[in-house]
Formats: C-alpha cells, structure tokens, sequence
C-alpha cells in the first residue's frame, strides 16, 4: 500500500482476524495506526478490504468501528510476466536447462571451459546476477558456473514445492552433472553457503575447494538486526500478504538493512529484486522456505571437512553476525577466515574488488587436481 503506513494489533473489544471474501483479502477486528505524513491516529478497525480479484491496482478500504471510513490506493502487485522478466534478465549469457521433470534452471557457463571450474551459490532472495562483479574477474581464467536456484530468479517454482535444503544441495550436484563437471570449487553467500557445506558434507570427492561468504548453517549467534522483508517472510500473516502485496519500497528497505556499503543499492538493483521476487512462484516458495525450521549443522560433522575451506564475512553483517563466521572457523580446521570492516551481508557485490582478490589468492594456493576440471 502506497501513502500510508499501516501497523495492526489485535484490538481487545471485538472478536476478529483475517480472512477471505470472495476473493478479497478482509482483516477485522484490529487496532490500526495510520501514518500520513506528519498525522498519525490510531483507529478501532471494524473492517478492512482489499479487492484481489481485479487486475490493475484497486482500492484497499478502512472502515472504522464507528463506520468511519478512508479509501487507500492500494498498489496489489500481481506476478510480473515471465516473457518480459526473461527479456530483461535472461538475455546472453543466460542459458536454459531442464535440471529434472519440470524444473528448467537460468544459469550461465561463461569462462575458458578447459580452466579449473568454480560454481557460485546465490542467498536468499537473490539470483544468479548477485556474481556479476566476481564473474568478471574470475571467467578470465576459470569456469565459473552460476544459476537461479529453485524459488528465485527466472528458474521459478519447484514443480513439487520442495524446498527442502537437501534438495537445493541435490540439484548442486544435478547441475555439475549436467555440465560435465567432476571436482569444482564450490562458493555460496547465505543461504547458499548453508546449500554448499551441505552438498560438500555429502561429496566430499567432487569439491575442491569450499568458499563460505556470510553463510547460513551456524548456530544462532551474536545479534541479528534482520530486514523487514526476511520479517514478514518469517510472520504468518506477513507472510500471507507477501504473496499478494509486494511493495517496491519494502524490497528497497530490505536491501538498505542489508548491506552497509549503500552505494551498491542501485534503482536497477532495487528494480531487479522486486521484479524477480514477483516472478510466477517465487513469492510463495520464499513463504514455504521461512516456515521451515533452521537447524544449525554440528561442529563435529564440520570438523571431518577434508577440502581447503575460505571463509568471508562482513564485519557488520546485520543479518548473520560476524560470531557465527568466527564459529565456523572455530568448528573448520585448517580454515582461512577474512573479515571486511564496513561491509554487511554480501561482500561479494560491497566489496567486489578485495574480496575477489583475496579469493584468486586463496585460489592459486590450492594444490592441484587431477580431474581435467580442477
């Protein structure tokens, strides 16, 4: 909703909730503080509508308890066209491949294919083009293979729903199999850093090297100030209405809560991010995901690592404290850990340069690979 700001509690005089009419979105029986500009009043809610069965942008309806009423543009934000979203994004390099029944993969292959190979896992909410500045420097002289994952990007919806952590490491191996890859470099930021210590917890023999970048899969540690977006996945009702009212200005707020260099915050980031978001599925797959439990990996299992393992972080991450980074360089042995001061949840993209740097260093210090891909 556009205009207004709006902020509910259950109110204590009337029974209520939310619920569906015909296809609109109805919530009663709520307390409601309006925020206009510089106004703000709180209103005993009665009812309040929104009409989802209409294309375009309806009007969302408060009526107070005594039958007060105010009219709110209420911006409903449908799924964004998938040939449009293909044309914006999925232009050369891109490519399209079926991974399994009913699941096709964007991904791109981009890099000299004799040249020791190196995969890049995206975080949550995020997509393949989140490598673009690391992509640059690396395909100069390695493989690198990067693709949406399930739930994100132009890859869309699992046809089965599933999003299960195993299956995203699954499909890990899926596609290296598919490109003819045997050992590889393997490297995620967040929720695809969680993705690839469980494929090399699983394959062993196939990574050469792991890359950890603000990872997911830690104990909870230190404090978290999150974002609002990763809030309303995590809320029931939030939830519910993300499937259905995707604000540009949220996906805006969530990315400035993220990072601590803004300067990266672009308008065609911002853009990016909103419209892939609003790709058919993705909305309700980042809803499944946020509602399943996090359960940390045990630091005996990482203890039996046997490949060379990088760990990067951004000192001021405000979504996965630098603690739970220290963690898994506790529970690692033999792990190399690099700390960015000033840089928050995605080093890669804040602080492209150095951090790309110290990964060709770490890189060319690996021992070399028999298989003709590493």
């Amino acid at each position: 909703i556009t205009g207004l700001r709006l902020a509910a509690i259950q109110h204590p005089s009337f029974a209520g909730g939310l619920s569906r009419n015909n296809g609109n979105f109805v919530l009663t029986g709520f307390e409601v503080t309006v925020l206009d500009k510089d106004k703000r009043r709180k209103v005993a809610l009665a009812r309040a509508e929104a009409d989802f069965s209409q294309p375009g942008f309806p009007v969302a309806s408060l009526v107070g308890k005594g039958g007060t009423g105010w009219a709110i543009e209420g911006h409903i934000r449908k799924n964004t066209d998938r040939q449009a979203m293909f044309v914006k994004y999925g232009g050369a390099p891109s490519q399209f491949v079926t991974l399994r029944p009913g699941l096709t993969v964007h991904y791109r292959d981009e890099g000299p294919r004799g040249g020791p190979v190196v995969m890049l896992l995206h975080g949550s909410n995020a997509d393949l083009h989140t490598w673009d500045a690391w992509t640059a420097d690396l395909a100069r002289d390695h493989r690198v293979i990067r693709f949406d994952q399930i739930g994100h990007g132009l890859t869309g919806a699992d046809p089965a729903g599933d999003y299960a952590p195993q299956t995203f490491a699954d499909d890990v191996g899926r596609m290296a199999d598919k490109l003819g890859v045997g050992r590889f470099v393997l490297a995620g930021n967040s929720m695809g850093g969680g993705i690839a210590l469980r494929y090399a917890l699983a394959h062993p023999e196939r990574v050469a090297g792991l890359v950890l970048i603000d990872s997911g899969g830690a104990p909870r540690l230190g404090k978290a100030a999150g974002n609002i977006g990763f809030t309303l996945a995590r809320n029931p009702v939030g939830s519910w209405l993300m499937t259905r009212i995707t604000p540009r200005s949220i996906v805006a707020k969530s990315l400035h809560q993220t990072v601590r260099n803004q300067a990266i915050v672009s308008e065609a980031m911002i853009d990016r991010y909103w419209e892939l978001l609003r790709f058919p599925g993705n909305r309700a797959a980042t809803v499944v995901r946020f509602s399943q439990p996090m359960t940390p990996f045990a630091a005996t299992s990482l203890a039996k690592l046997p490949m060379p393992v990088l760990i990067q972080w951004g000192a001021d991450d405000p979504l996965i404290p630098l603690a739970a980074g220290q963690w898994f360089h506790r529970a690692i042995p033999g792990s190399r850990m690099i700390v960015y001061p000033g840089i928050g949840h995605i080093p890669m993209e804040e602080a492209a340069a150095r951090s790309v740097a110290d990964l060709r260093g770490w890189l060319s210090a690996l021992p070399a690979q028999a298989p003709a891909n590493w």
